[in-house]
């Protein structure tokens, strides 16, 4: 018994100091960006809904035991500009509609019309609620972005099971540009 305690105890302190060392950014960074409402942020993990495809990922010889999938690159994303929002994010997941022949799966569309509710929590935590208006197939976007730059956001589809996303933000690609002009 003595030595699962002292196995389980190993894992608490690797996790402690794990979760320690996460990514530090200056809270007042964090809030010129979310005041301004001009920022990206950077998809690292993706964790899907439906245990269907968790499951068939998991069934595969010699695979991981995964819930969340690593997104590889710096390319996924969502780019908040003053009246337009790209979005860039892969989709893992059930579809209840299809088009024939259609191979794109993710979520890639601009959006030039949408609404944005932007609240904080008692802990300080910003949120947006998003929902675009010239999108037919997504309903609502949700941002929660944490003091230290980590953030978390979500999807809900009308022809999709939902999905969500953790992360960073940072400023957008074109304000560092406009800068060093």
């Amino acid at each position: 018994m003595k030595k699962y305690l002292k196995i389980i105890s190993i894992f608490l302190l690797v996790f402690t100091f794990q979760s320690c060392s996460a990514q530090k950014v200056d809270p007042q960074i964090i809030n010129n960006l979310v005041g301004s409402d001009e920022f990206t942020f950077h998809a690292e993990k993706a964790n899907p809904m439906n245990y269907d495809v968790i499951n068939v990922v998991n069934s595969i010889p010699n695979a991981l035991q995964l819930r969340t999938f690593q997104i590889s690159g710096n390319n996924y994303g969502i780019e908040i500009k003053k009246g337009v929002m790209e979005v860039t994010l892969p989709y893992f997941g059930r579809a209840f509609t299809s088009t024939y022949g259609s191979s794109d799966t993710s979520y890639r569309f601009t959006s030039k019309d949408y609404t944005v509710t932007k609240t904080q929590s008692k802990k300080g935590n910003w949120v947006y609620k998003i929902k675009p208006n010239d999108v037919r197939n997504v309903s609502d976007i949700n941002i929660e972005i944490y003091k230290n730059g980590r953030a978390l956001t979500s999807i809900r589809s009308n022809d999709r099971q939902p999905i969500s996303y953790d992360g960073y933000i940072s400023e957008n690609e074109m304000s560092k540009e406009k800068e060093k002009l």
